[in-house]
């Protein structure tokens, strides 16, 4: 079986049901349209505010897709490229790639001019489809992607070096075609989230894929009855990968364009959710308005959402506490995985074992685990080394980057460059990226641990710990903080909150601003370390002891 038979199942068994919606919340809520009146108007000022899309059209849409990419020449294993924002084109475009026996590469929406350049070429990309957000950037650059031979507009008023994907669709069949390919055939190419440096571009089979799409399932259930809210990017093997569970169930799912809080609760009860899956921000953000007393729950219809779950990065204990307080019916899970791993459940915490809050949890459905040093042997239970993984989605390779590749991958296993423990009950604990371990004065310090530590102070918001240079010790461990909207926060109370802390983890350097996360939620440490690791910082900080 392939993902494809999923979809085409879906719409064989659930033709005339309602498969996707999509929300935009900072619109008129009057312009409720149908697919075939919202592509006369997509690309305009006059977007509509809820527009839905039935199984059989899902299917029959990514069929029109599959044809048109064969009528222009493409062949199985030629590389497509999406960079769209979240919308209800997205989805039948990825998968009438796969129906024409293409790869598929979506691209993140936040890339720059240069990294789209990169992207493109890396992953040796010869057709491109892109929404009407990217003009500009891919303007800059056409001069520079001499590979990419065909570019498809998704909206209105396209590029002279575009065709119109609404303009073309209906010359097409939506009957599937006549392509065949296995588990074994190469699917999808994927980025690394750029935490550690330039993307590495990560190659998959159709194998993990559908292998996703199981693992989904089992770890939440999913039933024809769910309702699945995505508001992360589509390009992220996140958000489409918790998706799948919907796709294998053949329930309803909704994409929201916006994070506000006000939004998601709203979209929740108008649209009946019964699952959610937040980033760390979205949640400590739902949180907070709660907390001001901005947000009212009894203003809203709750009662079917049954899973809220958050992965991509580290969870705060102290946030899911916060949670469980004010959600105490919620079933809660933490999911972990990675880009190279076809995204979240490779671990999950799984929702029978909320008194384990804090930890990421253990092997998932048809996953292995083991915590290795820095030879790859095992490490004593209770101490810390790297993770690595083995499971049917595990990466084929990291795409023309063999070294990367030798290093990543032994054996079957995938080495995540996270460093974790596990608990006397087996139970995984992250510790931190290998590479943002601080080593200071000979002793390795975790800022994961000291974020986690510090986010209990009730003024903080988010903080991220990177690492100073010192003459004396090497690095220093500083904190970047954010505080709550609305409070002051001082550096000696901050201090005095540390002192629960052991000396040499304490933080040497405060800073108070904002955090950057990506689109997944990451922190983006590189950019920290750019913009604070000055020599000016350090010496004011060797000026103070």
């Amino acid at each position: 079986m392939v993902i494809t038979d999923l979809l085409e199942r879906n719409s064989r068994l659930y033709g005339g049901e309602c498969a996707l919606v999509e929300i935009n919340p900072s619109e008129s809520r009057d312009k409720a349209v149908t697919w075939r009146e919202a592509s006369l108007i997509e690309g305009s000022q006059d977007a509509p505010y809820r527009r839905e899309m039935s199984w059989r059209s899902f299917d029959r849409r990514a069929n029109r897709m599959a044809n048109l990419l064969l009528s222009r020449g493409l062949k199985r294993g030629t590389k497509v490229g999406i960079l769209m924002m979240n919308c209800l084109e997205y989805l039948p475009i990825y998968f009438g790639i796969l129906k024409a026996g293409c790869i598929v590469v979506p691209m993140n929406f936040r890339y720059s001019s240069e990294e789209i350049a990169y992207c493109l070429d890396l992953a040796d990309v010869e057709t491109l489809i892109f929404g009407p957000e990217f003009i500009e950037r891919m303007d800059a650059i056409q001069d520079r992607i001499p590979k990419v031979k065909y570019q498809l507009f998704v909206g209105k008023n396209g590029p002279s070096y575009t065709e119109n994907f609404f303009d073309l669709m209906h010359f097409f069949s939506p009957d599937a075609p006549p392509v065949l390919f296995t588990e074994d055939d190469f699917a999808a190419i994927y980025f690394s989230s750029g935490t550690t440096g330039f993307p590495k571009a990560i190659l998959h089979k159709h194998r993990s894929l559908i292998s996703s799409c199981m693992v989904e399932q089992n770890h939440h259930g999913q039933t024809r009855d769910d309702v699945f809210l995505c508001i992360p990017p589509l390009y992220h093997t996140g958000a489409k990968m918790h998706w799948f569970g919907s796709l294998l169930a053949g329930s309803r799912a909704v994409l929201l364009k916006g994070i506000k809080p006000e939004w998601i609760l709203r979209t929740i009860t108008e649209e009946k959710c019964t699952i959610v899956w937040l980033l760390v921000p979205w949640a400590q953000d739902i949180l907070d308005a709660i907390d001001s007393g901005r947000i009212k729950l009894e203003h809203y219809m709750l009662d079917q959402w049954r899973l809220m779950h958050i992965g991509a990065q580290p969870v705060p204990q102290s946030l899911i506490q916060r949670w469980l307080k004010v959600f105490p019916n919620h079933q809660y899970d933490t999911n972990y995985g990675l880009s190279e791993s076809i995204g979240p459940g490779c671990v999950h915490l799984g929702v029978e074992n909320v008194h384990k809050v804090g930890a990421i949890g253990k092997a998932g459905y048809m996953w292995q685990t083991k915590i290795v040093d820095d030879k790859h042997n095992p490490v004593k239970q209770g101490e810390v080394g790297e993770l690595a993984v083995k499971g049917p989605g595990v990466m084929e390779c990291y795409y023309k980057n063999p070294k990367a590749t030798a290093e990543s991958l032994a054996d079957g296993w995938l080495f995540t460059g996270d460093m974790a423990k596990e608990d006397e009950d087996g139970f995984i604990y992250l510790v931190d990226r290998k590479k943002d371990v601080i080593i200071t004065g000979g002793e390795n310090l975790y800022p994961v641990e000291i974020e986690n530590f510090l986010r209990k102070f009730d003024k903080i918001k988010d903080v991220a710990v990177i690492g100073f240079p010192d003459p004396r010790l090497g690095e220093i461990a500083g904190a970047i903080i954010e505080i709550k909207e609305g409070m002051t926060c001082t550096e000696d109370e901050i201090n005095e909150f540390a002192q629960g802390m052991p000396r040499y983890k304490r933080p040497k350097k405060i800073i108070f601003a904002k955090v950057p996360r990506n689109p997944t939620g990451k922190i983006e440490k590189p950019l920290l370390r750019k913009m604070y690791s000055t020599t000016n910082l350090v010496a004011e900080e060797i000026g103070e002891k």
